[in-house]
């Protein structure tokens, strides 16, 4: 495919650069027999992207496989988050829930992969070049989408429920929110911000999944091969993304909003499914926790303006 411009711009440099390689992870992912998830259009904006048009996109073309720290173990580690919150986002539609809104959607494509039930509506916020990078190659695909897809230009630092609330956003139906990869890059103050937004704007059995990272990880852990062949191999140094303000406790402030909160590891999940990364020495992966929240069910959405298997179930809205 050909590389897509101008419009590669919002892509090829910072936290948008990171949406190539968790594209391009989900293309290799797609192609491979015992795929958690899969993703035909990933690697049409891998390809279409002059700064990922080289890398990988299916299994063969990673020479080390599983053992390779970079499309390998990290590559696996976002297919099965991919997988995980694929299942979230479809449990909570299937129980009813007709509003969805991927915060820092990126070259997410859930609103065309998706098995969504009828009359689904699929919000996807980000910032107005990923957006229109995005939708320059889903168009030359001519894809459709399986759900209503309104996407919304937003800095997620600033205020965005205005724009929420405008493009047709009900706050006083459920709600399935999701933040993949997002908060780890957002300051202190704009995650408190972010969380609290979606708290007022959320009607009783609302959900939320988001991704986590404790940052405070060792000098041993931050030189693991995760880290340095990334930013060696693919020019992403990201350790240098990540916001590097103390992280606030944001389970537990949802928990004090009466959200029920489940916190989990990406290895509760290897297990689950069988496949995916395994906790290593020194390793990049162990201070990350997904996060489970649903909203309680006798709560009404404060709306102001411009302002494992086998064991016991878990709480509404975990996996």
């Amino acid at each position: 495919m050909r590389t897509a411009g101008g419009l590669t711009a919002g892509v090829a440099r910072g936290v948008g650069r990171t949406a190539l390689l968790v594209a391009a992870a989900r293309a290799i992912e797609t192609h491979r027999p015992d795929a958690l998830a899969r993703d035909p259009f990933a690697e049409h904006f891998v390809r279409a992207a002059a700064a990922s048009a080289n890398w990988p996109v299916r299994p063969g073309q990673v020479p080390d496989g599983d053992a390779d720290p970079l499309w390998g173990r990290l590559g696996r580690y976002f297919a099965l988050r991919t997988r995980v919150l694929d299942d979230h986002l479809l449990r909570s539609a299937h129980l009813g829930v007709r509003q969805v809104v991927i915060l820092g959607a990126g070259l997410d494509c859930r609103a065309y992969r998706l098995d969504w039930p009828p009359g689904c509506a699929v919000y996807e916020v980000d910032t107005a070049e990923v957006l229109a990078f995005k939708q320059t190659v889903l168009d030359r695909l001519r894809a459709a989408p399986a759900a209503e897809r309104r996407p919304l230009a937003a800095d997620l630092r600033e205020d965005w429920a205005d724009g929420l609330l405008s493009a047709g956003f009900d706050p006083a139906e459920p709600t399935a929110w999701l933040a993949e990869g997002l908060l780890l890059y957002l300051p202190a103050a704009a995650e408190r911000r972010l969380v609290a937004t979606i708290d007022r704007l959320s009607a009783a059995d609302s959900t939320l999944a988001y991704e986590i990272k404790d940052l405070a990880e060792s000098p041993q852990v931050r030189s693991s091969p995760v880290y340095t062949d990334t930013r060696r191999r693919i020019g992403i140094d990201l350790l240098a993304l990540f916001d590097g303000e103390p992280r606030p406790d944001s389970a537990a402030e949802l928990a004090a909003l009466d959200w029920t909160v489940t916190v989990r590891t990406p290895y509760d999940f290897t297990r689950r499914h069988g496949r995916g990364p395994l906790p290593e020495p020194n390793d990049a992966l162990a201070a990350n926790r997904w996060i489970f929240a649903a909203a309680s069910r006798d709560r009404a959405p404060v709306v102001t303006p411009c302002a494992p298997p086998g064991g016991p179930p878990p709480p509404p809205g975990s996996p």
